[in-house]
């Protein structure tokens, strides 16, 4: 994906809030006035790498991808899978007792077999909800399950504190 223009709109009336949106192909950051260069340089790094990553999950058919990992390892298909751009800690997290799955929209840019074991990780909590032996024999049926833990746990510590999936 190539890199988004971005118009910043600063504006006396704001005194804390940012917002970002989408407008014929560009990305238009609303930033209060008063902000120093570094802050505003930060801000909008951040909302260019949200936007960004939306942009790439609208690209992956998530409950297709679910149906056909579900399949090929033996797991049980999820009620419902969406993407979440509130999950700032987990890579993912499951609700047994509904079926649902949420999955960080930040997976979206990583790798298409680290976002698998996620999903596999997930579906295996709709048979064995904690983390214990029987769980783990579910989601080391993955091939490349040590390699995404490696490649999550290094993505982790180039921020603060280490995301988990549940």
């Amino acid at each position: 994906m190539t890199e988004l223009p971005v118009d910043v709109v600063r504006s006396k009336r704001r005194k804390r809030t940012v917002q970002a949106y989408l407008s014929e192909g560009r990305l238009r950051v609303l930033i209060p006035a008063d902000l120093s260069a570094d802050e505003e340089a930060q801000l909008i790094e951040t909302m260019v790498a949200r936007a960004t990553r939306r942009l790439s999950s609208f690209e992956v058919d998530l409950e297709s991808r679910a149906r056909i990992l579900a399949v090929q390892y033996g797991l049980s298909v999820p009620t419902s899978i969406d993407w979440s751009d509130r999950q700032m800690r987990r890579w993912g997290s499951c609700t047994p007792a509904t079926g649902s799955i949420r999955i960080s929209s930040r997976l979206a840019a990583m790798p298409g077999w680290v976002l698998d074991w996620v999903i596999i990780h997930e579906l295996a909590h709709l048979d064995a909800p904690d983390h214990g032996s029987g769980f783990r024999e579910l989601v080391d049926r993955y091939e490349l399950s040590e390699r995404a833990k490696g490649y999550l746990m290094a993505v982790s510590d180039l921020r603060e504190g280490p995301p988990v999936t549940s």
